[in-house]
C-alpha cells in the first residue's frame, strides 16, 4: 500500500482504506431489528440529540452493531455541531494528539490518519496538538466518511413518554414542527447537557450588558482599549482572557480565589484501560471518593494557555481574591475583592457549568422522576459536594433510573451519554480519550435492550427461517439393508 505522507490532499485514499478495514472486518453488521409504525408513522429506534464528537460516535457504534434505523439532531449548522469553532477559544485542544478519540479502534479513521492524509508526516511530527478547527475538519470529514444520519437545524422542545412504553421527540425545524416516534433517546448534549452555565448569584446585581459566561457568544471586537475582568483560572477563563487581549483589550485583570493556579493534572496522571474499564466497578463510596478529591484539586489551565495571557503586560494575576461585591457606576462596574477594587468595563465569568434538571425544558416531563446520587447516597463525612450529589444515577447503558420505582418505566429509554454522566461512569462521555469504549458501552446496552424487547419477533423469525443447508443429495440411505444384521466373513 502506499505511504499516505507522502500525498498530503490524498484524503481519498484514506477513505478507501477505511472502506476496506469495514470490508475486511464486516461493518457495519447487517440491520436487524424489526420495524415498527404507529398510525402509518415510522418508529425510530434511537433518537440521538446532538451531533457533536459524542453524538457522531454514539451514532457511529449504534450502525456498527446493526441499529441502521436511528438518527442524530443538532441545532447547529452543518459544521458548526459542538464548542471547537463557537465558544472554544484556545488555539488547540488540550488533549494530546495521538489520542485515538472517537475512532472506534479504526486506525483509518484516528485524527493522526486523517492529519497525515492531509498535510503529511513530517508535519504530524511537528505538530504539538490538534488546533481546534482542523479538528472540527477532522468530525466533519468523520461523519461523512461513515455516513452518519445526521440532521441539522433540529431542535428538540421535548421528549414525552408515551403509553406504548416509547417516547414522542417533539422538534422545530425552522418553523415546521415535527414528533418523532422513537424506542430509546440518547442525550449526547455535551459538559452543559443537564443544566447550563454557572454563574454565582452576584451577576444580578448588574446589568446583563456588562458580563458574560465564557459559554456565551462574547465579540471581542468591541472589547478593544476596554478594560476586562476574568473570573476564575480554568482552560476557559485562561482562553477568554487571551482572546480579549489580543483583541485589543486595555487591561486584563483575572481574580482567583485560590492562593496558586493548580499545576497537576491529577486524572490525567492515573490514566489507563484500568481507569478507563474500571470504574464503572467500584463501589460507590470509592467513586465519590476519586472523584471528589480530582475535583477539590481542580484541573490546571495548560501551560501555553497561560503563557498566551501572561505574554501581555496589561494582564494582570490576583490571587486569594474572590468576589466580594460587584457595583455599577456609570459606563463601568467595580469589582470588590479582599485585596482591593478594581474598575471594569466588561466582566466574562469563567465559572464552568452547573447540573440543574430544571433548566432543561425537553426534560420536563420526566424530571421529577430521575433518581440523582442524592436521593440514594448518603454523602461521606468530609466529602460534600454540590456537583457530585447533583449527578445522575444512572444503569449499565446510562440510562436514567426511577427516584422511585415503577413511578416513570419509560425513563429507562433515556440515555444520559454526556458529561454529568461522570460519576456513575467514569471519563468516559465526554473527553476526547475514552469516547469511543463509552460509545460501545451505550450502544452495546441499547441493543441488548431492543433485542430482549423484540425476542418474540426474533423468535418468530427463528421459527419461520426453512432455507436448507443439506439438499438431500449429499448421502444416500441405505434402504433395506440397514435393517439386516451385517455379516462378517474371517480370512
Amino acid at each position: 500500500m502506499s505511504d499516505l505522507s507522502a500525498h498530503p490532499d490524498n484524503i481519498t485514499a484514506l477513505e478507501e482504506r477505511l472502506r476496506q478495514d469495514l470490508s475486511w472486518l464486516e461493518l457495519p453488521a447487517k440491520s436487524w431489528v424489526p420495524t415498527r409504525d404507529v398510525n402509518g408513522r415510522p418508529v425510530v429506534d434511537v433518537v440521538v440529540i446532538g451531533g457533536g464528537m459524542a453524538g457522531l460516535v454514539a451514532s457511529g457504534m449504534l450502525k456498527r452493531l446493526g441499529v441502521a434505523n436511528h438518527v442524530v439532531l443538532d441545532k447547529a449548522a452543518a459544521g458548526q455541531e459542538g464548542p471547537w469553532v463557537t465558544f472554544a477559544r484556545m488555539r488547540t485542544l488540550r488533549s494530546p494528539k495521538q489520542l485515538t478519540g472517537p475512532a472506534m479502534g479504526l486506525p483509518a479513521l484516528t485524527f493522526r490518519a486523517y492529519y497525515e492524509a492531509r498535510f503529511g508526516r513530517e508535519a504530524w511530527v511537528a505538530l504539538d496538538r490538534a488546533p481546534r478547527e482542523i479538528w472540527m475538519d477532522y468530525l466533519i470529514w468523520y461523519r461523512k466518511v461513515l455516513e452518519l444520519p445526521v440532521r441539522n437545524g433540529v431542535s428538540v422542545d421535548s421528549i414525552l413518554p408515551r403509553e406504548d412504553g416509547m417516547l414522542d421527540i417533539t422538534c422545530l425545524e425552522g418553523s415546521a414542527k415535527e414528533t418523532i416516534v422513537a424506542r430509546h433517546v440518547v442525550l449526547a448534549t455535551g459538559r452543559d447537557g443537564l443544566g447550563g452555565p454557572f454563574v454565582p448569584d452576584i451577576a444580578k446585581s448588574i446589568d446583563r450588558k456588562f458580563w458574560a459566561h465564557t459559554a456565551d457568544e462574547v465579540d471581542f471586537g468591541a472589547l478593544r482599549g476596554k478594560r476586562v475582568g476574568v473570573i476564575g483560572a480554568g482552560a476557559s477563563a485562561m482562553d477568554n482572557a487571551a482572546s480579549a487581549l489580543e483583541a485589543g483589550a486595555a487591561r486584563l485583570d483575572m481574580f482567583v480565589r485560590r492562593s496558586k493556579l493548580p499545576a497537576i493534572n491529577k486524572f490525567t496522571g492515573i490514566g489507563s484501560q484500568g481507569v478507563v474499564h474500571g470504574f464503572a466497578g467500584l463501589p460507590d463510596e470509592w467513586k465519590w471518593r476519586f472523584l471528589n478529591y480530582a475535583m477539590s484539586e481542580q484541573t490546571p489551565p495548560p501551560r501555553p494557555s497561560v503563557l498566551r495571557v501572561s505574554a501581555f503586560e496589561q494582564a494582570h494575576l490576583h490571587l486569594e481574591s474572590p468576589i466580594s461585591a460587584l457595583r455599577q457606576e456609570g459606563d463601568h462596574i467595580v469589582v470588590t475583592t479582599p485585596r482591593g477594587s478594581y474598575p471594569i468595563d466588561f466582566l466574562i465569568f469563567g465559572t464552568g457549568f452547573k447540573i440543574d434538571l430544571t433548566n432543561r425544558p425537553e426534560l420536563a416531563s420526566f424530571e421529577p422522576h430521575i433518581r440523582l446520587w442524592r436521593d440514594r447516597f448518603p454523602t461521606p463525612a468530609g466529602m460534600a459536594n454540590g456537583e457530585l450529589q447533583g449527578s445522575p444515577d444512572l444503569g449499565g447503558a446510562f440510562e436514567f433510573l426511577e427516584k422511585r420505582p415503577g413511578s416513570c418505566p419509560t425513563l429507562s429509554k433515556i440515555h444520559c451519554f454526556n458529561f454529568p454522566a461522570t460519576l456513575s461512569h467514569g471519563k468516559v462521555t465526554g473527553d476526547i480519550p475514552a469516547i469511543s469504549e463509552g460509545a460501545d458501552r451505550l450502544a452495546r446496552g441499547i441493543v441488548r435492550s431492543l433485542f430482549v424487547e423484540d425476542r418474540e419477533a426474533h423468535f418468530a423469525n427463528l421459527q419461520a427461517f426453512d432455507t436448507p443447508e443439506l439438499l438431500g443429495d449429499e448421502w444416500a440411505d441405505d434402504g433395506a439393508e440397514a435393517h439386516s444384521e451385517p455379516s462378517f466373513q474371517r480370512n
